[in-house]
């Protein structure tokens, strides 16, 4: 059989193994069985052991289950109604008022989280209710959560760019600080985009609260102190070069367990629950890695990594060019599966035509974690439209409607990094320097 008809083989086996209900981990896994069994003469259960073994067991892994962790204690804290709190004195006189509560919330809960579906629940379980109560459209609040949930990815530590760093062999600090600047241009696109929203539909806003003085907001921002301190620690110590990404994860940890300590939010069961939530979704994500590093191993075994990089080399594209097809192919291939599962899935394909290409991989760590981003709000399956339809009891197709700005949005924040690809690589550089 030619490359051609293995590689539809193959995706045809995936998607008939995915659509018959299976854990996407289990239908990677399969579908390698298969490829491994019919076009290599290694034995298939020998090289599953082996290399499931290897992916589970390497060190890089650990900083992501305390990553998670973290997220999953200061999800069951007071730290999102304090956050609220504390930043809307501020944001009152802004276009748009308070629905920058939604882009400076996520950005904000994003440094200590990881997660984008549980910066999105967490910020939307404080900001949707109190903003419908004082009269703002639906459409906007849901729209802007949506997409500044996203943020949960770009921002570190983020859960996605220690897969990417595990997956492409690239440093988990220098990406967690690569992702500093894009993060803070994201989010400013984002405002931008609510205040030119506010000026062109300013009977939609409803009027500014009470005028409070500057001291008045400053004891109503005391609430943000802890959560500042908190992610001061976790990304200070990776700054400074006192931790290792893994070192500042136990750091967060600690911190977020003192922290809901000092709120009284810290028992048994909120701890257990916590523990479990991040036991769950931790062994989801190893499930998907390790299915991902067989089919990778067999990918390698049949040849065709290289011969798809060979392929695509003789197409001749520019680097751009190169980089909207594979946006165009990660934006699709999000309607059908998670972001860890698209970046784990294609990693072992995408990265030698990357690397042939001369594209730097931190600089396209920071593209890939961008266009993933872009696939959390796709239907059917993007993951912050699932918590945002159970939160809201909305359809999914008007979610995505009102999402759609947004989505343009990181298109344009991925052309920025392009034209201006200092944005990815000036502080790790300087950090170096």
């Amino acid at each position: 059989m030619n490359d051609i008809a293995i590689t539809l083989l193959l995706i045809v086996s995936l998607f008939l193994i995915l659509g018959s209900g299976v854990w996407i981990g289990l239908a990677l896994s399969g579908v390698a069985w298969v490829a491994m069994s019919l076009f290599s003469p290694r034995s298939a259960g020998d090289a599953m052991a082996v290399t499931i073994w290897g992916s589970a067991s390497g060190w890089t892994l650990t900083a992501l289950p305390l990553f998670i962790w973290m997220g999953e204690i200061l999800f069951r804290t007071r730290l999102s109604s304090d956050m609220f709190r504390g930043l809307a004195p501020w944001l009152q006189h802004l276009p748009g008022r308070l629905l920058h509560t939604n882009v400076v919330g996520c950005a904000i809960f994003a440094a200590v989280s990881g997660s984008s579906a549980a910066t999105c629940a967490t910020i939307g379980k404080m900001t949707l209710p109190e903003l419908k109560r004082r009269g703002y459209p639906d459409d906007i609040s849901i729209g802007s959560l949506a997409g500044a949930g996203t943020l949960g990815l770009l921002i570190p530590p983020s859960i996605i760019m220690i897969v990417y760093g595990v997956t492409a062999d690239v440093s988990i600090s220098d990406l967690f600080i690569a992702g500093v600047l894009p993060g803070i241009m994201l989010a400013g696109l984002f405002s931008g985009y609510l205040i030119y929203w506010a000026l062109r539909n300013p009977d939609k806003v409803p009027p500014a609260d009470a005028a409070m003085s500057f001291m008045e907001k400053l004891r109503a921002s005391g609430s943000l102190i802890p959560v500042v301190l908190l992610i001061g620690a976790v990304l200070g110590s990776i700054y400074a070069g006192i931790a290792t990404a893994t070192e500042a994860a136990a750091v967060g940890v600690l911190g977020s367990l003192i922290l809901s300590a000092l709120q009284g939010s810290l028992n048994w069961q909120s701890f257990k629950d916590s523990l479990l939530g991040g036991t769950r979704l931790y062994c989801m994500i190893a499930l998907i890695l390790s299915g991902a590093a067989f089919l990778t191993l067999a990918m390698g075994y049949i040849g065709l990594p290289r011969h798809l990089a060979e392929w695509i080399a003789t197409l001749g594209l520019s680097p751009f060019g190169l980089l909207m097809m594979m946006m165009l192919f990660y934006i699709v291939l999000g309607c059908f599966l998670d972001g860890i599962s698209m970046v784990v899935l294609t990693m072992g394909v995408v990265m030698p035509t990357v690397l042939k290409a001369g594209i730097d991989p931190l600089w396209f760590g920071i593209f890939i974690v961008l266009v993933v981003e872009m696939a959390q709000i796709t239907p059917p399956v993007g993951f912050n439209l699932f918590v945002l339809q159970g939160m809201t009891k909305r359809e999914i197709g008007y979610i995505s409607r009102v999402t759609l700005p947004f989505f343009f949005l990181m298109i344009a924040a991925v052309v920025l990094i392009y034209v201006f690809p200092q944005i990815v690589t000036y502080l790790p550089l300087r950090m170096k320097g």
